[in-house]
């Protein structure tokens, strides 16, 4: 292969590379390492909540929307078992999706199959999109049927 041609490889190569690499989380190593933009592409991968457990003091993950039998027999045998979801947005009603408030009514519903009572559930990130009272109470209303023992909700900050 002569050097034009090694070239033209290379930069295929490169190509391909930067493609592959364009949908991972990016690092800003000036602030606290991982953008939102590329968290917020890990999340829509996780699926709508995870399951944390931890037998013998070794902790697992798995995501609520994908969780099989054997997932299932896990949670059951775990010494600890939490659960968080994010994001839920109550209030948005937009083409990505219409109705978010039936969204985090499934991921309540994936949680209370689970065959033990998580200890506690964490909901993280944006509660609401407009912050206004109705949608906190409807949250609010999602929230209490959960049959984990103790529901936290940890909001985004509004500061950058």
């Amino acid at each position: 292969m002569d050097d034009e041609g090694a070239s033209r490889d290379r930069q295929h190569q490169l190509n391909i590379i930067e493609y592959i690499m364009s949908d991972k989380i990016l690092f800003n190593h000036e602030t606290t390492g991982v953008d939102r933009r590329g968290f917020l592409k890990c999340m829509a991968w996780a699926g709508t909540g995870v399951l944390w457990t931890m037998s013998s003091g070794i902790l697992r993950s798995q995501s609520l929307s994908g969780m099989s039998d054997s997932g299932m027999a896990g949670a059951a045998k775990a010494d600890l078992s939490f659960v968080q979801i994010s994001d839920s947005h109550i209030g948005f009603n937009k083409e990505a999706n219409k109705d978010v408030a039936a969204t985090c009514r499934a991921a309540v519903a994936k949680i209370n199959a689970l065959p033990n009572a998580p200890e506690f559930m964490l909901h993280t990130g944006d509660l609401t999109h407009l912050a206004e009272a109705g949608e906190f109470d409807d949250l609010e209303q999602i929230l209490k049927d959960c049959k984990a023992k103790e529901v936290f909700t940890f909001p985004a900050s509004t500061t950058s």
